[in-house]
């Protein structure tokens, strides 16, 4: 059965094969942009995206696709005060940045980009198991780190997607 996927016209909104179905964003989570918080699903190319790594920076395109994936729980305020503030779902190879006590315990540097799969303690982190999923990935001219529900996510560069595709 082909997944079903769902695409804007006028160019808006593009359906990618490539690593969608691996990392990305489940619709509600509210990225940080010049225009103050928006949904995923609410942003448009050419959007100025809040990154950790280079301010502000332009979205090229917004991928949707209806994928099946593993997905993973992070309790409300288990990576820090209020990160994330309310109890948020991401697939198990979505890449966070880790800057506190965890990257260090767990791979010895001040900080990491791990899968958030890798952090799951069976409390706090914990597997929410194979899900039917419309997943949101922003893609850049180059990676950046984004800040989506407080946490510091991983974006995908248009260079990555065309490799991928």
């Amino acid at each position: 059965m082909k997944p079903n996927t769902v695409g804007r016209s006028g160019g808006q909104m593009s359906v990618y094969g490539g690593l969608c179905g691996l990392h990305g964003l489940l619709a509600g989570a509210l990225i940080f942009t010049q225009d103050g918080e928006l949904p995923v699903e609410h942003l448009c190319p050419g959007d100025r995206i809040i990154t950790r790594d280079a301010g502000y920076a332009t979205l090229l395109s917004l991928d949707a696709a209806q994928v099946t994936t593993e997905l993973v729980r992070i309790r409300q305020g288990s990576l820090g005060r209020n990160r994330p503030p309310r109890d948020m779902l991401l697939p198990g190879r979505q890449r966070l940045l880790l800057r506190d006590w965890r990257a260090r315990a767990l791979y010895g540097r001040a900080q990491a980009l791990v899968p958030v799969e890798q952090l799951v303690d069976g409390e706090f982190v914990t597997r929410a198991g194979r899900q039917d999923v419309r997943l949101f990935t922003l893609r850049f001219a180059r990676p950046h780190v984004i800040y989506a529900d407080g946490l510091e996510l991983a974006s995908q560069a248009e260079a990555d997607a065309d490799a991928d595709a």
